[in-house]
């Protein structure tokens, strides 16, 4: 309970326990962001994530080169075309991540109390004994006492495969520990992290900004996903950075992953165009009984200014099982209950033996959930949020939403060039899906002219609940009865409409916004 409201619906709803999911693919509000790499980059593979679900891909430089990425993108944009399914591509920065080389590839086996020295000499090679770390700063970020955490790849936690040194003493660029548990640590590249340690490093780093400029810019990505931000002047500079590179269209996804960035958060989030709530550093910083209520905090936050809030690290046992653990499946339905915009796989779908199956069957409960999400309460939240008075923009987007509700319309078709009437609706959280039409805008640099849209329809892959669907220039100027059409037809493929159908149009003209049902049937206005 929150306010003595209830955050799901009636139980009646509850009934829906006992029927069956049924077999056809689910299509929930909520979207999926799936990371690729090795055990998803075939066009084969991709292809079923895309028909599974996945709405962003994400592209994590903390391992592999951009070459290495590079055919992997290739392979998603086949992908796209064989199956016609739109995706947006998300860029992950590497940050001031410590990492740790395993040239041998040779599995290091460490055991409780044994004294290891982790240390910058990177000539050193990796053993039970000795840990080398790429900086020379460890030395002075850390003191007796302190705990450095030493994993593979993503973190997951497990203690077979995680280890926890304690801090013993500091001898010039070495940092002398003692290992407060065993673990088998295989691969060949392991990240260290310091818990509530400062670091100096800046959150952009030298490496981040090589790629982006010639990764990021080559491939006009969609979204950042801006790892360790830590305060607004991050957020500040990165969005700079990406202008000086012709990005400046490119949205930031602030990583949220360290107390320091919880403490900055209302800041952070001001700038940021999206949130993703990083759990896997945070469930290390941060006592394991104090991330509910970030997660919480986090998401309420980012829902009552209409910013999408992603949330990771969620079906984590999923990475070597078919099946989720009964705890991580309530776990992702809880943070579709919460408020969550996306669901965030990493390891699951990177190294993972199930990427299809771990995208469907988070598709499935966030499905689940959305079924008895507490629609009105949200819509009560949100309004009394906005305060009085709200722009003409604001006010009509709420009463399209609150109209959809009262005559069951089976779509809300949002008409826009930018994507901010569709974000404005959707975060009113309307219960059915929000059809986005976005139109192309001629626009001029000093160099030649371009149509906008493109990137705009791909970013809203990552608004909960909405389809972009962008138009041909030529809707631009053609009556708005070709443009509804479009999306109507558009919508009757996807399953969404059928014939005697109420749907809800919103859009902005000039200064102004309107709100209109619309039959199916005859296509005839109601007022």
């Amino acid at each position: 309970m929150q306010g003595g409201q209830m955050l799901v619906e009636d139980s009646a709803k509850l009934s829906s326990v006992l029927l069956s999911t049924g077999p056809g693919p689910v299509q929930s509000l909520t979207k999926i962001i799936a990371t690729l790499g090795p055990k998803s980059r075939s066009v084969e593979v991709v292809e079923a994530c895309l028909m599974a679900g996945m709405s962003i891909a994400r592209f994590d430089f903390s391992s592999m080169d951009a070459d290495y990425h590079q055919e992997t993108l290739d392979n998603l944009k086949t992908a796209m075309r064989n199956s016609r399914k739109l995706c947006a591509i998300m860029m992950d920065t590497t940050g001031p991540e410590l990492r740790v080389t395993n040239e041998s590839g040779k599995p290091v086996e460490l055991k409780a109390d044994d004294i290891v020295t982790v240390t910058s000499d990177t000539s050193k090679k990796l053993s039970s004994k000795v840990v080398p770390v790429d900086s020379p700063d460890l030395a002075k970020m850390v003191k007796k006492g302190d705990t450095i955490f030493l994993s593979q790849h993503l973190f997951t936690g497990h203690e077979t495969t995680s280890v926890w040194l304690e801090v013993s003493e500091i001898k010039d660029d070495n940092v002398i520990c003692q290992a407060k548990n065993g673990a088998t640590l295989a691969g060949s590249m392991f990240t260290i992290y310091a818990p509530n340690v400062q670091s100096n490093m800046p959150a952009l780093t030298e490496n981040d900004k090589q790629l982006i400029s010639e990764w990021g810019t080559r491939n006009n990505v969609n979204f950042i996903s801006f790892s360790y931000t830590r305060r607004v002047d991050d957020v500040r500079e990165l969005r700079a950075f990406l202008k000086s590179q012709n990005l400046q269209d490119t949205q930031i996804y602030a990583k949220v992953e360290t107390v320091e960035g919880l403490r900055h958060f209302n800041e952070i989030l001001e700038e940021a165009d999206g949130i993703i709530f990083g759990r896997g550093n945070l469930g290390i910083d941060l006592p394991p009984e104090k991330v509910f209520l970030f997660q919480k905090y986090v998401i309420k936050r980012c829902n009552m200014v209409g910013k999408p809030v992603v949330v990771t690290r969620v079906v984590d046992s999923m990475t070597g099982n078919l099946r989720p653990t009964r705890a991580e499946a309530t776990d992702v339905a809880n943070a579709v209950l919460d408020g969550a915009d996306s669901i965030m796989l990493g390891a699951e779908t990177l190294i993972g033996l199930y990427p299809v199956e771990a995208i469907k069957t988070v598709q499935r409960i966030c499905a689940e959930a959305e079924n008895v999400y507490n629609h009105p309460l949200h819509f009560k939240k949100v309004s009394k949020h906005a305060g009085e008075p709200t722009s003409d923009a604001e006010s009509v987007a709420s009463s399209a939403v609150g109209t959809a509700i009262k005559v069951k319309a089976s779509t809300i078709v949002v008409f826009t060039s930018s994507g901010r009437a569709a974000r404005l609706i959707a975060k009113y959280r309307p219960p059915m899906p929000v059809v986005a039409l976005v139109i192309p805008r001629l626009q001029a640099n000093s160099i030649r002219w371009t149509f906008t849209g493109s990137q705009q329809a791909r970013q809203l892959l990552g608004v909960r609940g909405v389809h972009p669907i962008l138009a041909g220039p030529e809707i631009a100027t053609s009556s708005e009865e070709s443009g509804l059409k479009l999306a109507i037809n558009h919508c009757k493929s996807m399953g969404l409409h059928q014939p005697g159908d109420r749907i809800v149009v919103f859009q902005k003209i000039g200064d102004s916004a309107v709100a209109k049902i619309v039959e199916l049937q005859r296509l005839r206005y109601l007022y």
